[in-house]
């Protein structure tokens, strides 16, 4: 085994300095995002939960073997399951979120009805496996079958899950210092989800992006305008490791990747409302470069041109 690397059936645990790892998700085996521990000093943070709970008690039971101290907090990256269906394995630590992520919990993630769920989800799942048997694309195909494996798991997993929501709530910026390292958390709006948190490690130059950086993906888009933004003033914070909340370990160069991404998309969206083109017209004629037929997303590129056409039919820019 490599120096600094523990594989377990969920992630792979990578050192990324003293006292800070990064959990990589294996895909397919119900982590399904990236996740990170951090040892303060006298106790330890865990940035997001991972998509189930059995992959969240994996991820607390290495994070206090690796370093023989205690989880104190939590941090959710913002309301999505696959970031904060784990939370439950932390219900005795402090949990902490935006103020907009813990409402979004709380509306969004709700169960009421456990056996509802099941036959929803059971549904939901039928439903992929038609469209993976259906689908000639192998790109979308796989981003399919790896949907439909990571649901699988959330679906094992559902008897048993609880809905834990944040108990420390922030707006914009948030700072925890423990004895020995210091982190900050900050909120520079909504891109992906309505509120989406990072975490910056300055003396170390790390960032846990959640889902406003991925690699290789066509990550939802909330709000096209504010996720440029939110990238461009990540670009100017000193960061030399980028941990994305899907994919491998980057640097900063991965915000320019998206940013390119975004911008390309958003100017192909003027272009069509310029020339009055249907929402349907724009994406059949939509000609994907070569940089992205390689991204996977159950969508493709697909849902992200229609948020931004849509978006700037009210929004023009």
């Amino acid at each position: 085994m490599e120096q600094g690397i523990v594989e377990t059936k969920y992630f792979t645990l990578r050192t990324l300095c003293a006292g800070v790892f990064a959990a990589i998700a294996k895909p397919g085996q119900g982590a399904w995002s990236n996740a990170g521990i951090i040892d303060l000093g006298d106790e330890l943070l865990v940035f997001d939960s991972l998509s189930t709970p059995s992959a969240g008690d994996e991820l607390r039971r290495q994070a206090e073997s690796l370093t023989g101290k205690k989880v104190k907090y939590l941090i959710n990256s913002h309301y999505h399951g696959d970031h904060v269906f784990g939370n439950q394995v932390f219900s005795d630590t402090t949990i902490v979120s935006t103020y907009v992520t813990e409402k979004l919990c709380k509306e969004k993630n709700k169960i009421e009805d456990y056996e509802k769920e099941e036959q929803d989800m059971n549904h939901y799942l039928f439903q992929l496996k038609n469209q993976i048997d259906s689908t000639e694309d192998n790109i979308i195909k796989a981003s399919l079958i790896n949907q439909y494996q990571e649901m699988s798991k959330v679906l094992d997993d559902l008897s048993q899950l609880q809905i834990v929501l944040p108990s420390l709530l922030f707006e914009e910026k948030l700072t925890i210092t423990g004895s020995e390292r210091t982190v900050k958390l900050y909120c520079l709006g909504g891109g992906h989800s309505p509120s989406d948190t990072f975490m910056y490690l300055p003396k170390e130059k790390i960032a846990f992006m959640g889902d406003i950086a991925t690699e290789n993906l066509h990550v939802p888009i909330y709000n096209p305008e504010e996720f440029l933004t939110i990238l461009k003033r990540v670009k100017q914070i000193d960061i030399n490791i980028l941990v994305p909340g899907h994919g491998n370990i980057a640097d900063l160069t991965l915000c320019d990747t998206l940013i390119e991404y975004l911008s390309f998309m958003t100017q192909r969206a003027k272009e069509a409302l310029q020339r009055k083109l249907s929402r349907e017209d724009f994406i059949a004629e939509f000609d994907l470069p070569k940089e992205y037929k390689e991204w996977k997303g159950v969508n493709g590129i697909k849902a992200n041109l229609t948020t931004i056409y849509t978006y700037l039919l009210k929004n023009p820019l």
